[in-house]
């Protein structure tokens, strides 16, 4: 009975959203309300990593939230913070701007909890994009520590290993034995500093030495919270999309 219950809630919801996107005019200009009150606001941040998208919009119960579009890569907000939304069961709707486009756009619905951060990360590629949304356990630590996480959405039509995370730094692995489309959990790391060299970061093959990429000069600052992404196409090892390592934070 409760199964049946949320289903009903979340067709309602998608339903109730295409029905709104499909009478909103598109202005180019949003004004972003004040708001005074977050004690019923889930927040939000996205990361396009869908391989060459440009012009991605992302909707929320039919109202717009990004300003620009989105382009492979990107972060919205662009700075590290988040955007607030109301708790419960939201309608997502993400879809490229151009008519004439064959990306096909993507609707899904999640159960969004009052005070908690999420990351909705757009992976694959434009002909077949996929989403996912992980809650973002942030903590702010009471020493000069930073924390780090690490998300796997690298490309393959075939299956490929999985990869572990070293640290120059640490000289070890921080993340062991990641599939694709895996997010850690965050764990400390030392933050960069006058005393303290920045870090370089090896994506490898799980178990082995062979390095599929590398973040130079990895310096994150005391008491924020990074993610740090595999992605590109794993064949790449030049042009574009190549695989590369990137990081950003979340406050």
């Amino acid at each position: 009975m409760k199964l049946t219950t949320i289903l009903t809630a979340c067709s309602s919801v998608i339903a109730t959203a295409f029905l709104a996107v499909s009478c909103v005019k598109e202005t180019g200009k949003e004004v972003a309300l004040e708001q005074t009150d977050y004690s019923s606001k889930a927040f939000v941040q996205i990361y396009d990593g869908t391989l060459s998208s440009a012009r991605n919009h992302v909707y929320v119960d039919g109202a717009r939230v990004t300003g620009t579009p989105l382009a492979y890569a990107a972060t919205f907000p662009s700075t590290p913070s988040l955007f607030a939304v109301l708790s419960g069961f939201r309608a997502f709707l993400i879809r490229d701007t151009l008519v004439t486009t064959t990306q096909p756009q993507m609707s899904f619905a999640e159960n969004l909890q009052a005070g908690t951060n999420y990351t909705l990360f757009m992976y694959d590629t434009v002909t077949t994009p996929k989403q996912k949304i992980v809650q973002n356990n942030i903590i702010i630590p009471a020493d000069t520590t930073s924390r780090i996480r690490f998300a796997n959405f690298i490309f393959s039509k075939t299956a490929v290993p999985n990869v572990d995370l070293f640290s120059v730094k640490r000289n070890a692995n921080v993340f062991t034995n990641v599939a694709i489309t895996e997010v850690t959990n965050y764990l400390p790391h030392p933050s960069s500093s006058l005393t303290v060299q920045n870090d370089t970061l090896h994506v490898r093959e799980t178990g082995t030495l062979n390095t599929l990429a590398t973040l130079n000069g990895f310096a994150p600052v005391r008491k924020r919270s990074y993610t740090l992404v595999f992605r590109g196409r794993y064949q790449s090892t030049s042009g574009t999309p190549i695989r590369t390592l990137s990081s950003f934070s979340s406050n």
